[in-house]
């Protein structure tokens, strides 16, 4: 009879918080361990966003002895305590070469022992025993692991590691040995770093919505923590105040700049009835909103919850070198151990000509080429990237590049600077003093407080404008269509072209109302200025395309990139009009953070291999799902660079082509050192067949490929961006 296998139920699930992962290996452990805790039906490790959903019934205390680590905490995900807060809090106070300080007195005790080996020798007893302090100083952990690992025969590269290391140690290559033991800490406690700022990337977005809100209730009003909060209460939301819940605005008029939620360029207008979202920042006047979601289901908590799934679907890279030591490491034991024991048993060897054999062949096995072969090639390579200003996290995303065949944009702050610029200035009739005009309307929004008034105030700083000293009197905001104020005794007015209709001015003609549509087909914000009489001048201002947008377009598609698509919250006729001039492949406009994350997912199944580059928090979801993220730094926010595996520092765009070159160059390095190394390993193995091998040349050959191997990798410092 077939077994069934039981689906776990919905209802019995429940999630924890994990604090103390430093490796996949130790996630999975994790995991399985769990899995085999009575009550517990089955459990899954999300290991970027560190954690696990158990179904079943089990204890926190359980949990944290299932996990076999030391310093491993579980919390209940809704509980309001955060794992090992304060710990935490210190230890990211702590400096990095502080935290791995064993690391730094490792590479001390091997400086000494060089010291040693050229006064003393190699096989004094003082340099051997620096050798192997540093070697139990910087692999400490590695010993503990590789030797369970041993014990329990499971083959991994910590085990690899150690039988190299015995090896390296029985023929005393003390040397030699401890470098690999530098390496390999080395390589774990970047690794380690890495992903603990990857996690970062949800505190900081959980950071975004305020923790607390004013809500009226029973006639008072009382500060309320987000987790009281009810559908239905009324909450008060002050002018420079962060919205702390989502809701429809009962009473107020306000722009409401949702950059963090939708990716809108410019802030909105909201009035009575309209939807505002929790994390967004009310930018003029007072609002009462009624509360329509709880806190967990607002749409700053949505996009944490995205955040966290994309990170989990993200299956660890696992490197060549790695697999390949599951069955590298057992053959080369067996090799050595035939070696050694075989020519004796069977052929009438000499046993001390054959082991001496035996240990060559250890030597010959040892990583030494393979493990240096693609970190020093990464490292290389981030460190070229990193003085031209592009920070990548790590070596899989650099590998990852190489393979894109398609690059998803967000518009704001990307493609675009995303900051509002007035783009034209037009007076209607010839005989207006243009400078005096503009003085008027800018003197009138520097008292207005829009968010599009910065825009008009930066041109006439630019074009040496004064308006500070006009006087306005009776200035006033007509709600939702413009402002109006009286300079020199007559009234004028700002506003959208709707407003200048019902004051039924004269000269407002079709031509006019062509130029305003033709604009507003550019996608840009128009507005009109004049008196209760005429229309004087019409102000057109947009978020401005960067210069190097449409060039870094270009240089993707000649490098190969088959896809450009263009993501944002814009109208259809705004993205479509920048879309057409970066020359883009595809536009994609009205998007909300889960449509920018179907999309990516959408063109993933397509292509496979997929960068996402991004600036504001609501990209955060589509850059943790894509193959790739790259956030734009600067005017970045802290979550997309977090959250996004590469950022283009400086908000240049025109670096990622390079990072595209770079990474290729980086692959075809990286499979050119492994495939010299193995094929340095089984030349010199084949001279096991004569008996030719002898301590020397195994030496040689793992030191000459390590070398050679090493040399290549430093290569990619010398790539030009040009």
């Amino acid at each position: 009879m077939s077994e069934q296998k039981i689906e776990p139920m919905e209802e019995e699930m429940n999630v924890y918080r994990v604090q103390g992962f430093s490796c996949a290996n130790c996630a999975g452990k994790f995991e399985r361990n769990v899995k085999d805790i009575p009550g517990v039906e089955d459990a899954k490790v999300n290991f970027g966003a560190s954690k696990i959903s158990v179904y079943g019934e089990t204890t926190v205390e359980e949990l944290e002895k299932a996990g076999a680590f030391e310093n491993l905490k579980v919390v209940p995900e809704k509980s309001s305590e955060e794992p090992g807060e304060e710990k935490k809090e210190q230890e990211d106070k702590v400096p990095f070469y502080k935290k791995h300080s064993t690391l730094l007195y490792s590479v001390l005790f091997i400086a000494f022992g060089f010291l040693s080996m050229s006064v003393n020798g190699n096989d004094n007893i003082v340099t051997a025993l620096l050798f192997i302090t540093s070697m139990i100083v910087g692999g400490l952990s590695l010993f503990k692991t590789g030797l369970q690992n041993l014990v329990r025969l499971e083959f991994d590269m910590r085990t690899l590691m150690t039988i190299a290391v015995i090896g390296g140690v029985i023929i005393g290559e003390w040397a030699e040995v401890a470098i690999v033991v530098i390496l390999f800490a080395l390589s774990e406690a970047l690794e380690r770093f890495s992903m603990d700022r990857a996690r970062q990337s949800i505190s900081s977005l959980m950071d975004i919505a305020p923790k607390d809100a004013l809500v009226r209730r029973n006639g008072q009003e009382i500060k309320v923590h987000v987790n009281d909060i009810e559908i239905g209460d009324i909450m008060l939301v002050k002018p420079g105040q962060k919205i702390a819940m989502d809701g429809i605005i009962v009473n107020g008029y306000s722009a409401i700049n949702q950059a963090a939620i939708t990716g809108e360029s410019v802030p909105v207008e909201k009035t009575v009835e309209d939807e505002v979202f929790a994390g967004t920042l009310n930018e003029e006047g007072l609002l009462e909103v009624k509360i329509t979601k709880l806190v967990e289901d607002t749409t700053i908590s949505k996009i944490i919850h995205l955040v966290e799934e994309a990170q989990g679907e993200r299956a660890p890279a696992q490197a060549f070198v790695d697999k390949f030591a599951k069955y590298y490491t057992p053959i080369i034991m067996i090799i050595a151990a035939l070696v050694a024991v075989a020519p004796p048993l069977f052929f009438d060897g000499s046993w001390e000509t054959w082991i001496y054999q035996g240990l060559a062949v250890l030597v010959v096995g040892c990583p030494c080429a393979l493990v240096i072969s693609t970190p020093i090639s990464i490292v290389s390579a981030i460190g070229n990237a990193a003085k031209k200003g592009i920070l990548v996290k790590g070596g899989v995303y650099l590998e990852e590049i190489g393979g894109l065949k398609a690059i998803a944009f967000d518009k704001t702050g990307t493609l675009t600077k995303g900051v509002p610029v007035v783009t034209d200035y037009s007076v209607i009739e010839d005989q207006t003093d243009e400078q005096g005009l503009l003085s008027i309307i800018t003197a009138l929004e520097y008292r207005s407080g829009h968010p599009l008034a910065s825009a008009i105030m930066n041109k006439a700083d630019s074009d040496n404008i004064s308006y500070s000293d006009i006087l306005v009197e009776d200035f006033s905001s007509i709600t939702g269509k413009g402002i109006m104020g009286k300079i020199n005794g007559k009234m004028y007015y700002i506003g959208n072209p709707k407003l200048f209709k019902e004051l039924s001015v004269s000269n407002f003609s079709k031509a006019i109302e062509q130029d305003v549509a033709t604009l507003q087909k550019q996608g840009k914000t128009v507005m009109v200025a004049g008196t209760e009489d005429k229309i004087e001048a019409i102000i057109a201002v947009a978020d401005e395309v960067r210069q190097s947008s449409k060039e870094v377009i270009q240089k993707l598609h000649q490098a190969g990139i088959q896809k450009t698509v263009m993501l944002t919250g814009d109208n259809h006729s705004t993205a479509n009009a920048i879309g057409e001039h970066v020359g883009v492949t595809d536009v994609q406009s009205e998007l909300l953070p889960q449509d920018k994350l179907d999309v990516i997912k959408q063109l993933k199944s397509e292509h496979n291999h997929v960068a996402m580059v991004g600036d504001g928090v609501n990209d955060a979801p589509a850059l943790a799902a894509s193959t790739v993220g790259i956030a734009m730094g600067g005017a970045g926010t802290d979550t997309a660079l977090e959250t996004a595996d590469v950022a283009l520092m400086g908000d240049d765009l025109r670096k990622l082509p390079f990072t595209v070159k770079l990474s290729r160059k980086t692959l075809n390095i990286i499979k050119g050192n492994i495939a010299f190394a193995i094929a340095i390993k089984f030349i010199a193995l084949l001279l096991v067949i004569p008996g030719w091998l002898t301590l020397w040349i195994a030496i040689l050959s793992d030191m000459g490929a390590t070398l050679l191997v090493a040399l290549n990798g430093l290569r990619l410092m010398r790539v030009k961006d040009k």
